[in-house]
């Protein structure tokens, strides 16, 4: 180990935290353009909403499965490396959409090979960047980098909905391109895997350490992490909250608010923009969740953001049928928690397991936040289709959302690690 400074005015971690914020912008926003394609694809090929939904629904959960595997992968071969092979395989895969005719290849590209590619930069990259680049600030952090994935899924969608309107959704598809080989080069020229690579040492400290190798099988470590995880309540607790929050988020609003609004009259790049405006203020919301969870007790945190995002949403039904004034409220109200919920819940699973394990056992918890994002997005689109509404999807979230309030107070602090109560 050796001690060293450098005269620098900015750390170059910051640098890292800034490409990784661009790239899960981008990734995030590619991953959400279903929501608007899902009106199109009716039009066009005559697909039900419900078959859409179950495509969205693959993605999800395949988006959250890779999760803990990424961790490992990101370990053994590197961030950058990884970052690059996962966006080339994001673009070929987007070049080739707006040639397909049949229902089964929308499923394999989108379904399978964007799911996966995404996956590979998910929040377990953001907690990998943090873990190799930050002792202090961790928090705020994971806060920026969950905040610009979460962002990034509604940001673009407002210009990708206008694009589709007024040229065509291959024409949009083909922008998206763009934006990942743009994100591609960015990646390729500036990121770095650790601070050891710059002759740094991680923002906090002054010790200039070299990167431990990592051990083990990239398939089995993850399987072994989970099994010792399954025996712990705290696991359970925080994968059961997360289930219910990915039900209430991506699964459920990103994926079906754009054609609730159409049910209602309101125009596609309009509801866009409702997306968006949320996506703007998740940023304030979730970068700000981030530094609360540096100073406050986080179980207290989630309790109330799952319990306002469950009553913002028994709201959403009523204001969908009140008009563009009570929708933007909703928008504000609700962006401003959508996945606020992260931070502190990474705070909790790194308390409970440790630094060096936490990226795949909050890889798991997000398996678990993807099997409901999975499960809302199906559903929702078939209970629409069965019922010509979405009311019962969103009032049902909203009441999941009051029960994961409950849940995370079952969570206690116990000499300064996180156990879970006694059942």
């Amino acid at each position: 180990m050796n001690t060293r400074t450098k005269s620098s005015s900015m750390h170059y971690g910051w640098v890292v935290v800034l490409v990784a914020f661009v790239t899960l912008l981008v990734s995030a926003g590619i991953r959400s353009m279903p929501s608007i394609l899902m009106l199109p694809f009716e039009k066009e090929f005559g697909w039900s909403r419900g078959s859409i939904s179950g495509v969205v629904s693959i993605s999800i959960f395949l988006y959250g499965l890779v999760g803990p595997f990424s961790a490992a992968v990101l370990a053994k071969f590197g961030i950058r490396r990884i970052m690059v092979i996962s966006l080339a395989v994001l673009a070929l895969s987007l070049s080739i959409t707006p040639q397909m005719t049949h229902l089964w290849q929308f499923e394999l590209l989108w379904g399978v090979v964007a799911g996966l590619g995404t996956g590979m930069m998910a929040n377990v990259l953001g907690v990998t960047v943090s873990n190799q680049w930050f002792v202090k600030r961790k928090g705020l952090v994971i806060g920026l980098l969950t905040a610009s994935a979460a962002t990034g899924q509604l940001l673009f969608l407002p210009l990708l909905a206008k694009i589709t309107v007024d040229v065509g959704w291959r024409t949009a598809i083909y922008a998206a391109v763009g934006a990942v080989v743009i994100v591609l080069i960015i990646v390729a020229l500036w990121m770095r895997n650790h601070p050891y690579e710059v002759g740094l040492a991680p923002y906090g400290t002054e010790d200039v350490v070299k990167p431990v190798a990592f051990q083990g099988n990239i398939f089995l470590t993850p399987l072994r992490t989970l099994r010792s995880a399954l025996r712990n309540k705290t696991f359970w607790l925080l994968a059961g909250t997360f289930f219910f929050c990915g039900f209430s988020t991506n699964g459920l609003i990103g994926t079906h608010l754009i054609p609730a609004c159409g049910d209602h009259g309101i125009p596609e790049v309009m509801a866009a923009g409702l997306l968006a405006l949320m996506g703007l203020f998740d940023l304030v919301g979730t970068t700000l969740s981030g530094w609360l969870s540096d100073r406050f007790d986080s179980r207290k945190l989630l309790f109330w953001y799952y319990g306002l995002r469950g009553l913002s949403l028994l709201f959403l039904p009523f204001a969908l049928n009140a008009g563009p004034s009570a929708l933007l409220i909703f928008s504000i109200f609700y962006g401003l928690d959508w996945i606020a919920t992260v931070p502190p819940t990474v705070k909790l699973a790194s308390k409970e397991f440790g630094k060096e394990k936490s990226g795949m056992i909050f890889g798991w918890v997000v398996v678990a936040h993807q099997l409901g994002a999975s499960a809302a997005a199906y559903g929702a689109g078939l209970m629409r289709d069965w019922l010509g509404d979405y009311t019962i999807p969103f009032m049902a979230a909203g009441f999941v959302c009051l029960f994961a309030a409950l849940m995370v107070m079952r969570i206690s602090k116990n000499n300064g690690a996180i156990q879970a109560s006694q059942v």
